[in-house]
């Protein structure tokens, strides 16, 4: 990513009026009506349509609900309008969401509890001091809950847990969105590696795979620290959701 363009994008986000979430008195008690009425692919049914979303948002409470009184930190990869972040917020009362994103300008949600980074995830360097400056800052060391809902390329999704995955709690839970997307479209397959579904099966079988990513030294520490691992199939034939549990 181009750095102007990236400032431009970061300028346009904090120019930007937004809806302040902490304001709006909406009091829904499922995600599935949260992410509907914030807008997320998430859902069901998307808002002010009749047509279908991806309906993660059974999955999320089924595996989350251990969250559900907690006030938790999440880290959300690809926030997009931040429809999610906004959704989470209200679900996960008093928690926090930490939104990575390489285009903030889309983002349409303000609250006190989603706090907003402009960056590329392939800018490793940038990546480490901002996760440095999270954890300093807020007196935590560790996310709860990961979600991945970036570009859904091969590669980003593996430099995403290469990366992040360490920055997990024990318990934690690591979520891939759209994992299979490399699988059903060619331009998200943009690297020669292993699918992210074989990859995953490797991991949880204890099988070391070949990787340009990951060295066999950074496979066995992530299989040494995978509980187990749960995929499902939503609402769209490209709807795939897999939730990575640390031990």
């Amino acid at each position: 990513m181009n750095f102007f363009s990236l400032f431009k994008r970061n300028l346009i986000y904090n120019l930007k009026k937004k809806k302040d979430i902490d304001t709006d008195n909406v009091k829904l008690d499922t995600l599935d009506d949260l992410f509907h009425y914030y807008g997320s692919d998430k859902s069901n049914i998307f808002k002010n349509t009749h047509k279908s979303g991806h309906g993660y948002s059974k999955f999320y409470e089924t595996k989350l609900k251990k969250f559900k009184n907690k006030k938790i930190n999440i880290l959300e990869i690809g926030s997009y309008a931040g429809s999610s972040a906004a959704s989470l917020v209200k679900y996960f009362q008093g928690s926090n969401v930490y939104c990575f994103d390489i285009n903030i300008s889309n983002f349409e949600y303000k609250s006190k509890y989603i706090h907003v980074f402009g960056v590329d995830i392939n800018n490793i360097k940038k990546i480490k001091k901002i996760l440095n400056e999270i954890f300093e800052k807020n007196n935590f060391k560790e996310f709860d809950i990961i979600i991945d809902d970036g570009s859904h390329n091969l590669s980003d999704i593996l430099v995403g847990l290469k990366l992040f995955f360490k920055h997990l709690k024990k318990k934690g839970i690591y979520i891939i969105e759209d994992f299979k997307h490399p699988n059903y479209y060619v331009y998200n397959r943009n690297i020669e590696h292993l699918l992210i579904d074989e990859f995953l099966k490797n991991l949880e079988a204890k099988v070391i795979s070949k990787s340009s990513i990951f060295n066999d030294t950074e496979q066995k520490n992530l299989i040494d620290r995978i509980e187990k691992i749960d995929c499902f199939r939503g609402n769209l034939k490209d709807s795939d959701i897999s939730f990575v549990t640390k031990n």
